[in-house]
Order: structure tokens, then C-alpha cells, then sequence
């Protein structure tokens, strides 16, 4: 294009209006200006270089002038360069606009052409499919027979050949789907329907894989084969694929559950046992089944023997959590689930059989009980058997009380000694079921335990109590016992048995005190039967003792005899009861009369007239204490449990002549029975009738100032049981005691 076309083709450019920041420019460069120019000629000197200033200025302007001038002058060529590519541009559109419009009218024409070919089009498409179908006509005729002969194979469980037809079926049923352009003939219709029969046969035989595997293996590996096969086919395009093996495995897990754990029928109750035995048998008979017989005609990834393991663990878990849920077992079904659940289902006999491959892998089992199981199932056990054990020992104790009214006395054994064997039934009941529990764990084990030693001290309470009745309507009269001592004699036995025996309901390794408060329960119950029995002996020996002392005591020794008669009477069936326990019984008795006789002499019934009834009371302490250590010596008492020589000591203060060494006898009294009181001692005093006032305060000051007690000093308590004479109540002061205010008081 020449230079002429090109200056035709640049547009005029007309001069704008003047740029915005011209002026604010031209101001800032003006005032840079005047304030450079400032700055270098501010001084004088400077002044002469102004020429070179303005010619070296005047050269900088003109470069800056000729750079703009060149810059303007490329920007305007661009632009000009620019305006007439555009107007090339729209040129060519123009012309592409045209050949389009025209390519338009030819395409409709086309198209109204191939309307008129369209039912040609559908004239050689129905050609085809009769074509193609009139080479498949003599194959599609035969599809009926080959339904019903397929119908015939599958019902026969002859799966191989009903899978082979089957499959021959659907081939050609797919090479009918092309040519007719994926419509499918009603004669196929039935075909998925016997495809899903055959499913159902081979899953049947699946679930019936252990009864198969002994009777007829071939009809099993048959139908295991037609399920590989089929899982392992591709499916045609838009077809569902068919896992048939997920379905066999699936079928051989719901068979095995349906044949052990099929019934929705929980045991009854007490048959829970025979059921648990019944698996125990039936199980390790099933893995070996499949191990022997299933595995062989399954492939490898089949897994048979760990499928049967877990399936069969997971259907009795399941049970057993279905057995859970519903209503309280009783004590003897909690147990057998427990002790099978936990001992014999893993043990050797079961699940931890040696003969158990490693492919059963039972070690990735789930517990068969949770902890909230077994936690449960003790719970059951214990309250269950604690109710048992508390109606086990009413009745034993029910059936003790009922003998207590007999005409006959208790029964002896061999050696003379009463006898029951309640003791023995009641640690027998406890003990066999501490054992029983350690059968199946030691924290089951604990809680019977536990449960054992509560019961144990509710029956001791309740024996306890029965004996206070027992005594109590005798001593009313509102049940005449013609043998109440030697019942509680026998009961007394009773107890040393239970506590020369209750060690054996010490557990292995439990703590040394957890027989502590059995054992606390115990003693109890023999101090209240000895306390009973010492009862009976004071209302024996009460009105004896009416007498004692006076003129009649100090002349005669039948008040005594008497005493001792009786004593010995009462306390011959002591014999019958075991040691130790008889030695303290003994010792207890003996006490019982001393201090009955010290009460006696407390009661200020005698004052002696002279010195020689002094003597003869002193005389006459010495033989009631001798009298009274031959009748428990000859009992079999042990001399050193003796309490008769109180009274020699008190034969002392009598005997004693010189009334100033009162203080010594008083002192040395008191070493040897610290709790003999001034109260005590005054009324002792006041039997010998010739002391003074200031003679008896001398006496007693000695209490005050007496050494502290000998070490071989009593110490079992006899006048602290033995209450004072009683003054009148305004002759006590605050502080003191009684009998030290009454003498100051008089």
C-alpha cells in the first residue's frame, strides 16, 4: 500500500483540549526552577558562571524537546497503523458474514432431502432385524424347552448343567439384543426369574454346607463352583453384576446360626445347663466337620474353618446377649453360664482345643461375655445365693430354737459333750459356697465371700437374739424350759465351734483382719450366753445369800454350804462344755458367787460387838474362801483364775487388832484390786464396829497416798461391780467421795 492510500487512511486528528495537569506541571517546574536557581546563585561569587548555566540549561531543554517530539511522533505512527488494520478487519468480517448466510440456505435444503430418506432409513433397519432374526429363529423356538428343561435341573440340584444351559440362554439372549437394538423378546422374560432360582438353590445348598459335606460333598462343590464361576463372569452392559459368593457366604453363616441358634425360645429356667452342655458337645463337632469335610470343597478364601469359628462364636454371643436381656436367671443358671463362658468355651475342650488349627485364629475373638455381662451375671449369682444361705440358716436356726423347748436335754457327742450339728451345717453352707465360686473367678469368689461373712454375723445377731427371747420367757415364766442351762450350754458350744472353724472362710492371700468382725460377733455372743448363764446362777444362789452376813454366818457354815451346794449343782454340766471355753465359763461362775458374797457384805447387815466376833468373822471369810476355791478346784478351774482370795484380803481388815495399821491393810488392798473404791472400804470398815470416825478417815487418806498398783495386782473387775452402800444424798459433797462426806459429816 503506497504512502498516498495510507495518508487517506489516517483519520484527522483534531487538537483536544489542553491536558488537566499541564498547568499544575508547568507550576511545580517553575517553582523547582526558581528554587534551584536560588540555591546556586545565593552567592555572590556564583554570578559569573551564569552564562554557563543558561548555555548548559539551554542545551538540556532542546535534548528534552527533540525526545518528546520523537516520542509523540511514534505514539501518532501506531495509532495510525492501528485505525487501519480495523477497517481491514471489518472488511473480512463482512465477506465471512456473506459466505455464512449462503452456506445456511444449502443446509436447508439438505435437510428437507434426508426427510424425505427417513422411512427409507426405517425400511432397511427392519430388513436387518429380520435378517438377523430369521438366522436365530430355529434357536429362539427351542428357548421354551430349554427354560423348562433348565426349570427341571435346577429342581433336580443338578447345578453345573442348569448353569451351563442357563448361561447359553442369556448368550443368546444377548445376541438377539444388537440386531433389535437392545429390545428384548418376551420369550427371555422368564430368564432373570431362573437365573434367581438357581441363586436360591445354590444358596440353600450353601446353608446346608455341614449336612451336605458328610452326605453329599459333590452336590456342595457343585454349587461352591457355580458361585465362583458366576462371581467371577462379566456381566453384560447394564446388567447387575451377581455376587453369589458373598451370597454363599452369607448362606453359610445364616445355616450354621439356624442349626445352633435358630430357636427364638430361650431356655427354661434350670435348663440353661443341659443347653450349655449340649453346645459343648456340638461345637467342637461342628469346627471339626468343617475342618475334615466343608474345607475341602471350598475354595481357599473361603476361610471355611475361621468362618465357622467366628460364626458360630458370633451366633452364641448373641444368644447369650438375647438370654441376658430378658428375666433374671436364677443362681444355678448365672453360675453355669458364668463358669462355661469363661472356663470351658475357652478351654481345651472347646474353643482352646490343641486340635483347633491356626486357621481358625480364635484368638481374634470377641469375649463371649462383656464385662457388664459378667458384672451382671455376679451380681445375679451372689444375691441369688445370699438369699438362699439367709433361708439355709433361719431354717438351721429355726430348727436349733425349736429343740430348746424340749423335754430331753441337747444331744452329746462321743466325749460327753453337747453336741448339734448346726455349727457344722452353717460353715458347711458358707464354705461350699466360697468354693463353688472360686470355680469361676476370684472376683466372684470375693463377693461370695463378702456375702458369706455378712450372712455369718446376721445369723450370729440372730442367734444372739433368739437366746435373749429364749431367756427371757423363761425367767417370766411364759415358757417353762425343763432344761434351760444345759441349752445354753450347748449353745455356748455352739459358738467355740464356730470360732475354733470359722478360719476356714479365710481366703488365700486375703488381709489377716477380714475375719475381724466375725470373729468381733463371736465373742460377743459367747459373753452374752455366759452372761445369760451367770443370770441363771444368781437367780439360784439370790435368795441364799439373803442371810449372809449375820449372827447365823458367824456361828455356822451351812449359809455357805448351802451356797455351795447349789453352786456345784448348777454348775455340773460345765463339764459339758469344750475348752477353753469351760474355763472361763468356770472362772465367770466363781466370780459370780465372790461377788454376790461381796455385795452381801456391803449391805451393812452386821456390825461385829467385840473382837472376838471380829475374829470369828475373819475366821470365818478364811474358811468360806477355802470352802469356796475347793468347789471350783474340784470343778476344774484352774487356781490362778481364782477370786476367792479377795476375801482373805478382807479377813485382814478384820482380823487386824491394831486399829492405827488399818492405813497398811487398806493400801495393800488396794494394790492388789485397784478398783476397790472408799465407798468399798468404809463399809468394809463399818463391819468391825470399833473404829472411829477420825480412825476410818485416817484408813482411807491411805487410799490417796497408796503406791501405784502391784503387777500382780488383779485385774479382772470385782469391786467396781459390786455397787456401795447408798448414803442419803445430802450427806455427798461435790467433790470427794460419799464415804469420806459422811464421815466429816457426822
Amino acid at each position: 500500500m503506497d504512502s498516498a492510500a495510507k495518508d487517506e487512511m489516517q483519520p484527522e486528528l483534531s487538537p483536544g483540549p489542553e491536558w488537566p495537569e499541564q498547568e499544575r506541571a508547568e507550576q511545580l517546574a517553575r517553582g523547582a526552577a526558581l528554587k534551584w536557581a536560588s540555591g546556586i546563585f545565593y552567592r555572590p561569587e556564583q554570578l559569573a558562571r551564569l552564562g554557563q548555566y543558561r548555555s548548559r540549561e539551554v542545551q538540556r531543554t532542546c535534548s528534552l524537546e527533540a525526545r518528546l517530539k520523537s516520542v509523540v511522533q511514534s505514539y501518532l505512527e501506531g495509532v495510525q497503523t492501528g485505525v487501519w488494520q480495523l477497517a481491514q478487519a471489518i472488511e473480512a468480517v463482512q465477506g465471512t458474514r456473506e459466505a455464512l448466510s449462503q452456506a445456511r440456505g444449502l443446509l436447508q435444503g439438505m435437510s428437507q432431502a434426508l426427510r424425505t430418506l427417513q422411512p427409507l432409513r426405517e425400511r432397511v433397519a427392519q430388513y436387518k432385524q429380520l435378517q438377523a432374526m430369521s438366522h436365530l429363529l430355529p434357536r429362539l423356538r427351542a428357548v421354551p424347552a430349554a427354560v423348562a428343561h433348565t426349570q427341571t435341573l435346577i429342581d433336580a440340584q443338578q447345578f453345573l448343567e442348569a448353569y451351563m444351559s442357563l448361561r447359553e440362554l442369556e448368550q443368546l439372549r444377548e445376541d438377539t439384543w444388537a440386531p433389535l437394538g437392545g429390545l428384548e423378546l418376551p420369550v427371555f422374560q422368564g430368564l432373570d426369574l431362573l437365573f434367581e432360582a438357581l441363586g436360591q438353590a445354590v444358596e440353600a445348598a450353601a446353608g446346608a454346607a455341614g449336612k451336605l459335606a458328610r452326605e453329599d460333598p459333590a452336590l456342595l462343590v457343585a454349587a461352591v463352583r457355580v458361585a465362583e464361576v458366576e462371581t467371577g463372569r462379566t456381566t453384560p452392559l447394564g446388567q447387575v453384576p451377581r455376587d453369589w459368593r458373598q451370597r454363599c457366604l452369607r448362606a453359610l453363616q445364616e445355616g450354621l446360626e439356624q442349626t445352633h441358634f435358630g430357636s427364638p425360645l430361650l431356655p427354661a429356667p434350670g435348663a440353661l445347663p443341659g443347653w450349655l452342655e449340649a453346645l459343648r458337645v456340638a461345637l467342637p463337632v461342628e469346627l471339626a466337620t468343617a475342618e475334615a469335610l466343608v474345607a475341602p470343597c471350598c475354595p481357599p478364601q473361603y476361610n471355611v474353618v475361621q468362618l465357622w469359628a467366628h460364626t458360630l462364636h458370633s451366633g452364641l454371643r448373641r444368644s447369650l446377649q438375647h438370654l441376658l436381656a430378658g428375666p433374671e436367671l436364677e443362681a444355678a443358671d448365672a453360675f453355669a453360664l458364668l463358669h462355661w463362658a469363661l472356663h470351658v468355651y475357652l478351654g481345651q475342650e472347646m474353643m482352646g482345643s490343641l486340635e483347633l488349627g491356626p486357621e481358625a485364629d480364635v484368638s481374634q475373638l470377641e469375649p463371649l461375655l462383656t464385662l457388664e455381662n459378667i458384672e451382671q451375671l455376679e451380681a445375679t449369682f451372689v444375691a441369688n445365693v445370699q438369699a438362699s444361705v439367709s433361708q439355709w440358716l433361719q431354717n438351721a436356726l429355726d430348727g436349733e430354737v425349736a429343740e430348746w423347748g424340749r423335754e430331753q436335754g441337747p444331744n452329746t457327742d462321743p466325749s460327753g459333750s453337747y453336741y448339734s450339728p448346726m455349727p457344722a451345717i452353717v460353715l458347711q453352707i458358707l464354705e461350699e459356697n466360697i468354693r463353688v465360686a472360686s470355680l469361676v473367678s476370684e472376683s466372684l469368689q470375693q463377693r461370695v465371700h463378702g456375702m458369706a461373712l455378712s450372712e455369718l454375723g446376721i445369723f450370729l445377731r440372730s442367734f444372739s437374739d433368739a437366746l435373749i427371747r429364749f431367756s427371757r420367757d423363761h425367767l417370766r415364766g411364759k415358757a417353762m424350759v425343763p432344761h434351760y442351762v444345759p441349752y445354753l450350754l450347748a449353745a455356748l458350744n455352739h459358738q467355740s465351734a464356730l470360732s475354733s472353724s470359722v478360719s476356714v472362710l479365710q481366703l488365700d492371700g486375703a488381709p489377716s483382719g477380714a475375719l475381724a468382725p466375725v470373729e468381733a460377733a463371736l465373742d460377743k455372743l459367747q459373753r452374752r450366753i455366759c452372761r445369760l448363764v451367770l443370770e441363771a446362777l444368781q437367780v439360784e444362789l439370790q435368795p441364799l445369800f439373803a442371810d449372809l452376813p449375820s449372827r447365823q454366818w458367824l456361828s455356822s457354815p451351812e449359809l455357805l454350804e448351802s451356797v455351795c451346794e447349789r453352786t456345784g449343782r448348777f454348775c455340773r454340766d460345765f463339764g459339758r462344755v469344750r475348752n477353753p471355753t469351760v474355763q472361763l465359763l468356770l472362772a465367770e461362775a466363781e466370780r459370780a458367787v465372790v461377788l454376790q458374797y461381796l455385795r452381801a457384805l456391803m449391805q451393812g447387815r452386821l456390825v461385829c460387838r467385840g473382837a472376838d466376833e471380829r475374829t470369828q468373822a475373819a475366821e470365818r471369810l478364811r474358811h468360806d474362801a477355802a470352802q469356796l476355791q475347793q468347789l471350783f478346784l474340784g470343778l476344774g478351774l484352774e487356781e490362778n483364775a481364782h477370786c476367792a482370795p479377795v476375801l482373805l484380803a478382807l479377813r485382814e481388815l478384820l482380823n487386824l487388832r491394831d486399829p492405827a495399821l488399818l492405813g497398811l491393810e487398806v493400801a495393800g488392798l488396794q494394790q492388789q484390786f485397784p478398783d476397790v473404791s472408799e465407798d468399798h472400804v468404809s463399809a468394809l470398815l463399818g463391819l468391825r464396829g470399833d473404829l472411829s470416825r477420825e480412825q476410818q478417815l485416817a484408813a482411807l487418806s491411805s487410799l490417796q497416798a497408796a503406791l501405784p498398783p502391784s503387777p500382780r495386782a488383779s485385774r479382772r473387775a470385782l469391786f467396781s461391780l459390786v455397787p456401795a452402800p447408798a448414803p442419803a444424798p445430802a450427806s455427798c459433797l461435790p467433790s470427794g467421795s460419799c464415804a469420806r462426806a459422811r464421815l466429816l459429816s457426822e
